[in-house]
Order: C-alpha cells, then structure tokens, then sequence
C-alpha cells in the first residue's frame, strides 16, 4: 500500500519561490506515474503537472507552465514541485498523486494514491 505526505506549503509573497516535496513511504514509487494537483476552496481540483514512470517526462498545465518545475528521485522515493513567480491565484492546497497505471495523466481519476495536502498561500 502506496502512501503519499505532501510538505513544504506555507504563507509566502507574490513573486517568491516556493518547493514543495512528496514523500511515498510505500517503497513502490518507481513503479509509478506521478503528478501533482490543486484545489482551492469551492474550487475544483485541477492539474498542475505531471511526471512519467519512465523517462521521468514532464507536462504542465498552461497557467503554470514555465513558473513550476517538477523532479523526482525514485531512489529516494520522493518527488518536487519546485514553484517560482508565485501568484495569488496560485493560493491553494497542493496534493501528489501516484497511479500504477501506464504514463501520466491529467485527469485525476487515473491515480489510486493522494496525499493529505499541503497549504500554500500567496498574499498579493
């Protein structure tokens, strides 16, 4: 059983930089598509970005793309969401997901495993 803690979130300024870190204690991360999603309150939960199992390819969503970057370390079952030029509307709890199935995935019905979240807040 995949288990998935987001951390990293916090109160930051517009323009600044933020990493948030994904830790999966199942040991089975190299096994898995990954991606991480956001959700603001009332809000649906929508696609941030996304990593391949192998390849470790990346694709984002439009808003953000160029601003946030993610990487991940199979060896240490961990993956990152290094986010820059933070905006306000950037304000909302960031989840991980891992899927076992093949690639990764917009759609947030194709992963089996999410975190808890982690808080990030850009004031203006």
């Amino acid at each position: 059983q995949e288990e998935l803690v987001e951390s990293g979130g916090g109160l930051v300024r517009a323009g600044d930089s933020l990493t948030l870190s994904c830790a999966a204690s199942g040991g089975a991360l190299s096994t898995s598509a990954m991606a991480w999603f956001r959700q603001a309150p009332g809000k649906e939960r929508e696609f941030v970005g996304g990593i391949t199992r192998i390849g470790s390819f990346t694709f984002y969503a439009d808003s953000v793309k160029g601003r946030f970057t993610i990487q991940r370390d199979d060896a240490a079952n961990m993956m990152y969401l290094q986010m820059n030029s933070l905006k306000p509307e950037d304000t909302a709890v960031y989840y991980c997901a891992a899927t076992l199935r093949v690639g990764a995935s917009w759609d947030p019905s194709w992963y089996d495993y999410w975190g808890q979240g982690t808080q990030v807040t850009v004031a203006s």
